[in-house]
């Protein structure tokens, strides 16, 4: 099936950080397979990523999803929650029952739908205790809507190549270029789409750093990363709050 048009909707992993382009935007996996996309549909193609950084799952399900809708794609992709999994407000119960709803919300409109397993990131993370069961919570009920709903699956949990850090950022959280270029191929591979196979390619696993060496990197992380997170959470902040959708609405796409 060619499809026509696709929107993107989510959070962070789908706007594309740390997938910088020269600008300081972000690609990311949702633009490079809108460019493969379009590539097999023509010029007629179009593509939106409504997808913003540090969006709750009601804020995407509230700002995005009609705004997907009333664009009637082809294709919509969904992925969101992983915001809410961090927060201490967490209610699995709420989320996973609307989950549920948005899903059936988004087939019912006839486009076919991606939804993601999100990958193992919390070996690297502090409050692994705690977020480690939340998250294999929703990834469970991710793969349970997608059966019942007819959506299409891509599991990223299921692939212990996310184990490697050099698939992510310096924050430890969002994915580098290499781990972007990865997604995208699985999304391709989903959708029966060929794409370039060195997508698929990612270095070779780092050697384990010496103890000294490692907890130094860690601390460097608390205060770059970590310490900026605790702030906004302390204040109500979030580091979406001055951002806007980089592609607001439907339009071509540079097949290159």
């Amino acid at each position: 099936m060619r499809w026509r048009s696709y929107v993107a909707v989510g959070d962070s992993f789908t706007e594309g950080m740390d997938d910088a382009y020269p600008d300081g935007t972000y690609r990311g996996w949702a633009d490079l397979v809108a460019t493969r996309l379009a590539v097999e549909a023509g010029p007629d193609f179009g593509y939106a990523n409504l997808a913003i950084r540090g969006r709750l799952f009601p804020n995407v399900v509230a700002e995005q999803v009609p705004a997907a809708l009333a664009m009637k794609p082809d294709l919509i992709s969904f992925a969101a929650g992983g915001n809410d999994v961090l927060r201490r407000s967490f209610d699995p119960e709420t989320l996973v029952s609307r989950f549920d709803e948005v899903v059936g919300e988004l087939r019912s409109s006839g486009a076919d739908v991606v939804l993601f397993r999100f990958a193992d990131l919390m070996a690297r993370l502090p409050g692994q205790r705690l977020v480690a069961p939340r998250v294999a919570l929703l990834n469970q009920a991710v793969g349970e809507t997608a059966e019942r709903h007819g959506a299409i699956l891509v599991d990223l949990y299921a692939d212990d190549t996310y184990l490697n850090p050099l698939l992510w950022s310096t924050d430890r959280l969002h994915l580098s270029a290499a781990g972007h270029r990865r997604v995208a191929a699985q999304v391709l591979t989903a959708l029966g789409v060929g794409c370039d196979e060195e997508w698929l390619l990612v270095p070779p696993h780092p050697e384990p750093s010496p103890w000294l060496a490692a907890r130094a990197a860690d601390l460097r992380w608390a205060g770059q990363h970590l310490a900026p997170w605790i702030r906004r959470r302390l204040t109500g902040r979030s580091s979406g709050d001055l951002v806007t959708a980089k592609r607001p609405s439907l339009g071509p796409v540079d097949a290159d």
